[in-house]
């Protein structure tokens, strides 16, 4: 039965199984990671597990260009599944292409349905948070983001172009 965990070092050899599944280089929708961030080594790893920890600590400043967001690890067990996360507020590049939340499944833990259970329990969370409405981006052609945010309530607003790209841009009311 998957959870959503705090991201957590013990997970590290798994995170790097999943990691490798993606490729070295391509982004992982959700997980934090920055260009800087050590995930090799152990204590890499664990120093950028605690940033994503801190990060949503909303009495303690950010990283410049950052937000103060929540991160959940989707896990079964010991096995890293995927990510996603919440952010609190949007600052002008999030509400052109970001959106409040971005989520990520392992390719090989993809079509069991788990992006839209984490996207139904983090909307849950961004109520608790006092949220009215969420955004949330995705790539066009990317028809299993599409179809996952439409379930959960998504409403396109439009599709533009970004500085990453073109983006499709849905609400949610909550």
């Amino acid at each position: 039965m998957p959870a959503l965990i705090t991201p957590s070092p013990h997970l590290h050899a798994s995170w790097l199984d999943a990691q490798a599944e993606w490729g070295a280089d391509a982004h992982m929708d959700g997980a934090g990671l920055g260009a800087d961030d050590d995930v090799e080594t152990p204590e890499g790893f664990a120093a950028w597990t605690e940033r994503l920890r801190r990060q949503a600590d909303r009495t303690a400043p950010v990283e410049q260009g950052r937000v103060h967001a929540t991160y959940w690890w989707i896990a079964e067990g010991d096995t890293y599944l995927g990510a996603i996360d919440l952010r609190h507020y949007l600052n002008a590049f999030l509400l052109d292409a970001g959106g409040h939340i971005g989520y990520s499944v392992r390719p090989s833990a993809r079509r069991r349905g788990l992006a839209g259970w984490a996207l139904g329990e983090v909307l849950h969370e961004a109520r608790l948070l006092g949220m009215d409405r969420v955004l949330l981006t995705c790539d066009p052609g990317n028809e299993a983001s599409e179809r996952t945010i439409e379930r959960a309530g998504g409403v396109l607003e439009d599709v533009r172009e970004t500085l990453i790209g073109p983006k499709r841009r849905y609400w949610i009311g909550l």
